[in-house]
């Protein structure tokens, strides 16, 4: 049984990391956007409230965040645990999911937060080149073409899309530090935050992540 969250920025790899925990731990992983996409779906009243905000564009307010999120972790395949990403956002979040698991008889056993310094972030997240023909995707550090700037399907150009440019990113990484980081000291006050160096190998990293929960 894991109950647990998972943090990083934006480039940390954290799909990657919640693949195999959920896959080895046996959990769901429950992600905000995937709890959202669900509800408004299926048109439930959750789903509707909080479509209406995102058809203005708006953020959907926290209160309603958290409802959606709670009401996901009642579900059968939580019972023996779950992985949360992008889930809490907020302190204040946080503090309402404390509240709910206290209400339920349950806790959090740790909080996940895989570390990776922001150059190396910011290489990550710009690294990406797409091919303007037939959309293959590649990676000038993780999966580089065979001839730099070619695609080694088609043998068209390569492209940098705008949201993958270094503006962008950083953008993206300032508004994770100013939301999310201070999730960090939250959990890190309660003596559940497990920092992870996340710079490594894939492979290395999952291992530093159940060395340090426990297999």
């Amino acid at each position: 049984m894991l109950r647990t969250i998972l943090l990083g920025a934006p480039g940390a790899g954290k799909g990657t990391q919640a693949t195999r925990i959920v896959e080895k731990y046996n959990i769901p992983h429950i992600s905000t956007g995937d709890i959202f996409r669900d509800n408004i779906k299926r048109q439930t009243e959750l789903g509707m409230r909080a479509q209406e905000y995102m058809n203005k564009g708006e953020l959907v307010p926290d209160d309603l965040t958290i409802e959606i999120a709670t009401t996901r972790l009642l579900e059968d395949d939580c019972k023996n645990g779950f992985l949360l990403d992008g889930f809490p956002r907020t302190v204040y979040q946080a503090e309402k999911l404390d509240e709910f698991l206290k209400e339920h008889g349950q806790k959090l056993d740790n909080v996940i937060d895989v570390e990776v310094e922001q150059e190396a972030l910011i290489a990550r997240l710009t690294g990406r080149r797409i091919c303007k023909n037939c959309g293959a995707t590649f990676h000038v550090i993780n999966i580089p073409p065979k001839e730099e700037g070619i695609c080694d399907n088609c043998g068209n150009t390569l492209i940098q899309r705008d949201d993958d440019s270094e503006e962008t990113a950083r953008n993206r990484l300032s508004v994770y530090a100013e939301q999310t980081m201070p999730l960090v000291d939250y959990y890190k006050g309660q003596g559940i935050l497990v920092e992870i160096d996340g710079e490594g190998d894939p492979e290395k990293v999952f291992n530093d992540i159940a060395g340090a929960i426990g297999d």
